[in-house]
């Protein structure tokens, strides 16, 4: 099974080494990050305070300072690693035991603004881009679209799909196979924010019980989630939980 996740806007700093794009799952896509990158790094050399602000989605100039750097200079880390937000958090990987990382190492695609997809493991650096922005008058999501769906249609050709992106990131890459995704209620709501949280719970106890298929995944008991219902629509399968108090 293999698990479709959204990035997070906030990073973490540290890390050794620097950027090798040969390193990186799909080297076919290297000569477009390379571009985008290379675009991404001619605006931070020459934009103006204003224009960075734009581009890292950020108000404050002080903010700004930690994200003006040469992108192939700085150290490296691991994806899931470098990622720092809600439900990366609540996944907790430096605190699993190695089998759980080994699993989350192989199974995690994490989708990137600037480096279009990763697997968990892959090196990259510390960067800011506020989702949506564009680079150099590019809409990453249609930069990469086409790029993306050759190589992961075949990537996930043989294995079940369990996406749990945000929104935005399925203007990325759309499954051209059943896939699965997740929806939390409490109350009879849908929970939007701390959704992340769940998806970050949900990875986490996937990984810690090895999970290989959507059928094990929909008998696995997490805690707080009740599974209330399984919808079909085309060929997206919905698993609705109750958030339990």
């Amino acid at each position: 099974m293999k698990i479709l996740l959204a990035p997070s806007e906030t990073k973490t700093i540290g890390g050794e080494g620097s950027l090798n794009l040969d390193t990186l799952i799909f080297k076919e896509l290297n000569t477009k990050r390379e571009e985008l990158i290379t675009n991404y790094q001619n605006i931070i050399n020459s934009a103006d305070t204003e224009s960075l602000k734009e581009l890292f989605g950020l108000k404050k100039e002080s903010e700004i300072q930690k994200y003006i750097n040469n992108i192939y200079k700085e150290p490296v880390k691991k994806a899931i690693e470098r990622y720092s937000g809600v439900a990366f958090d609540y996944i907790d990987y430096n605190n699993l035991e190695v089998d759980a990382k080994g699993y989350i190492d192989s199974n995690l695609l994490i989708f990137s603004n600037l480096f279009g997809v990763l697997k968990a493991n892959d090196l990259i650096p510390i960067y800011k881009l506020k989702q949506g922005s564009k680079i150099a008058g590019v809409k990453i999501e249609k930069f990469y679209n086409q790029a993306l769906k050759e190589s992961l249609d075949t990537y996930l050709e043989n294995e079940d799909v369990l996406d749990i992106r945000a929104g935005y990131y399925d203007k990325f890459y759309k499954p051209n196979k059943k896939f699965t995704t997740l929806k939390f209620l409490k109350g009879g709501k849908v929970v939007s924010h701390w959704a992340k949280a769940y998806r970050g719970i949900a990875l986490k106890y996937a990984a810690l019980n090895k999970i290989k298929t959507i059928k094990e995944f929909i008998a696995l008991q997490i805690p707080n989630l009740d599974l209330q219902e399984i919808r079909e629509q085309g060929l997206k399968q919905e698993l609705i939980y109750q958030i339990e108090e």
